[in-house]
């Protein structure tokens, strides 16, 4: 279930992708970069809802909260289907985003909820299995979708997920916050929840490093079109050469599920991220001395990009292990981070691309030595400690 929560957020974002020409066709839209405005918008309200998304779940609980806002993502999906103009489209999409970021926030503070230390970084690792394949899979399921009929039949897929997700957590779902744990809904306790939150030196500090390390991630995301297209011309193979690298984090993912309740979420994050800086480090020092063949390229660029395998459900563990009491501020505040600061740090990525690799794997070597320092300070130079739960 948390998965499908998760994977509604990836499916509304990656299945519009091959879908942008012919929507800017139907709005009359001539300016090519404003067919970007329909993730744009998504995206956007996305991530600033999840501020709003949080305090509302730790002071309502998460079932209500989470289908009332369903019943609001059916309600904008539809408008999406019907909307008579290009801006009351994309306000329909952002409308789409804000409500679906319901799902993500209350994703994570469901699981607080039950668990903590390292089965909750096992649940999430899990759950992170498949928010990884449907970036993967979603493109292909919009283009089979366009193969059968219009671009507004996505949306009518859309309206189908929502709908099941919203059955599933009417039907499945149990609330997981306690009455006696809610807290007021009013400005100066939401104040007083993001300020505990971010007094909180484990928690901020490893949503500052899942920020940064984040970042190379949506570099790559960002690049990973003109570098495979027009460095390495791989043409409509494309996809195939991406789905390699994120199949890689899905299995990171599924392995650090396996071995997590072993070592625990410090020493196997700490490892990953220290590993992603080397193999970084080492792919710069190839590229000064010439070009990348591609199988260079994909024999170094895989292993590295695995490692967010291994980082990404363990720093959201660590995050929400000391914040139970506002497991849903806490999911908030991450959230909204690591969505907006990664997104403009990997947009500095991509802008200096240059016609090669080279600006890419720098950002990697830079940005991980970057979280390992935000870490290893956090942790007051002491990495791979390995608590009872951590």
């Amino acid at each position: 279930m948390v998965a499908s929560f998760m994977a509604l957020n990836a499916l509304g974002i990656d299945i519009m992708l091959p879908a942008l020409p012919d929507i800017g066709a139907a709005y009359g839209v001539t300016h090519k970069p404003d067919e970007q405005l329909v993730i744009l918008a998504y995206v956007l309200a996305f991530g600033v809802a999840q501020l709003l998304f949080g305090p509302l779940s730790d002071s309502y609980g998460r079932r209500p909260v989470l289908i009332a806002s369903m019943a609001v993502y059916l309600v904008a999906t539809f408008a999406c289907l019907v909307a008579p103009s290009f801006e009351l489209f994309l306000a329909a999409r952002a409308l789409q985003g804000a409500s679906a970021a319901a799902a993500r926030v209350i994703a994570v503070a469901v699981v607080r909820d039950l668990m903590a230390g390292r089965e909750m970084a096992r649940v999430m690792s899990l759950a992170m299995v498949v928010f990884m394949v449907v970036p993967i899979l979603a493109p292909g399921v919009g283009q089979l979708v366009l193969l059968a009929g219009p671009w507004r039949w996505i949306f009518g897929f859309l309206f189908a997920a929502g709908a099941f997700v919203m059955a599933w957590t009417w039907f499945r779902l149990p609330e997981t916050r306690p009455k006696t744990q809610r807290t007021p809904f009013n400005v100066g306790e939401i104040w007083r929840g993001y300020r505990a939150v971010m007094a909180d030196r484990v928690a901020l500090g490893y949503t500052l490093a899942s920020t940064v390390a984040f970042g190379a991630l949506f570099g790559f995301l960002t690049t990973a079109q003109p570098v495979f297209v027009d460095v390495f011309g791989l043409g409509p193979l494309f996809p195939l050469a991406f789905a390699s690298v994120a199949l890689s984090m899905s299995m990171a993912s599924f392995i650090n599920s396996r071995f997590v309740t072993r070592l625990g979420m410090r020493r196997i994050s700490h490892s990953a991220l220290i590993a992603f800086t080397v193999i970084s480090a080492v792919h710069v020092l190839l590229l000064q001395l010439d070009a990348d063949p591609l199988w260079r390229y994909l024999a170094l660029l895989a292993p590295a990009m695995l490692m967010f395998g291994m980082i990404g459900a363990n720093f959201s563990a660590i995050v929400m292990e000391p914040l139970g009491a506002r497991a849903g501020t806490g999911a908030a505040f991450y959230g909204f981070a690591t969505t907006f600061g990664s997104a403009l740090i990997g947009g500095a990525v991509g802008r200096a691309y240059d016609g090669s690799a080279t600006p890419l794997i720098v950002g990697h070597m830079l940005l991980g030595a970057a979280a390992l320092g935000v870490v290893w300070v956090t942790e007051r130079g002491r990495l791979f400690r390995a608590g009872a739960a951590v």
